[in-house]
């Protein structure tokens, strides 16, 4: 049930919805839950375009979707460096090679301390060179494209961003690894055991942006949901932004609702009211 005292007053003028994914939209098994479906339905017949945002390579999205009118759908993919709406990618946020590089350096330097692994994720592929069945299990639900090479200071593929999994915590990955890089550039976490290293630029917010100017669409037409850190910009983006009940503390307190949890069916709860 949606708490009455955290919920907008109607009328609602929705035209955009957007959604993170993990810890949002998808149920406690990592899935789309059967619920949404029929609201997506309603959302394509009524006009309204709906928008998974997420750290998810962009192929990887468009497999969750494949059963969707992909002329309804936008997407907001690699926390937001390219962002496509109706099979047309609307722009890219590019990481530069050098910066790549260090990144990749730093977390080799610290996976003596640390159990890491690295993906440099490229519009074409996603690229990885550690491929143990324990770290390959946590990368192939987010990649959908994923090439193995020797070296990953050598991908020629426009990049970006440089994703890094952290089998113990995130966090502490952020502060001893990436200081440096945390000057000059976006350094996010992405979930309690992902980093994100992009141009300083680059977000969901700035992916969201792109997708309202497309359409003619403005914040009081827009419905966010988020749960964690790398979905804060993107709530400013919309009027209608919703923190999930199991969201970090900061997206909590940066979003203008509440929601269910996402194991609660939280994101059809608040869309059937919405719509």
């Amino acid at each position: 049930m949606v708490d009455e005292q955290l919920f907008p007053s109607a009328p609602f003028d929705v035209r955009l919805v957007v959604c993170d994914m993990d810890g949002t939209l998808l149920d406690g098994h990592g899935g789309i839950p059967d619920s949404f479906w029929p609201l997506l339905e309603r959302m394509t017949g009524s006009g309204v375009v709906f928008a998974p945002a997420s750290g998810r390579q962009l192929a990887t999205l468009a497999r969750m979707f494949a059963r969707a009118d992909q002329s309804a759908i936008a997407y907001v993919a690699e926390n937001g460096t390219i962002v496509q709406e109706a099979g047309e990618v609307l722009s890219t946020t590019l990481l530069d090679s050098a910066t790549a590089r260090r990144a990749v350096q730093a977390t080799r330097a610290a996976a003596g301390a640390r159990d890491l692994g690295i993906v440099v994720c490229g519009r074409r592929s996603a690229y990885i060179e550690r491929v143990d069945e324990p770290f390959t299990e946590q990368v192939e639900p987010y990649y959908a494209r994923l090439e193995v090479v020797e070296d990953l200071t050598t991908v020629t593929d426009d990049i970006l961003k440089v994703a890094v999994y952290d089998f113990e915590d995130s966090a502490a990955a952020v502060e001893e690894t990436y200081a440096d890089l945390r000057a000059d550039h976006q350094v996010v976490l992405s979930g309690r055991y992902w980093v994100d290293i992009m141009d300083a630029q680059a977000n969901k917010g700035v992916g969201v942006r792109a997708i309202q100017q497309r359409l003619g669409i403005v914040p009081a037409q827009t419905v966010v949901f988020g749960d964690y850190l790398n979905d804060l910009e993107m709530l400013d983006a919309g009027d209608l932004s919703f923190a999930m009940a199991n969201a970090h503390p900061q997206v909590l307190e940066r979003a203008r609702y509440a929601a269910p949890a996402n194991t609660e069916d939280g994101v059809a709860s608040v869309l059937a009211r919405l719509l």
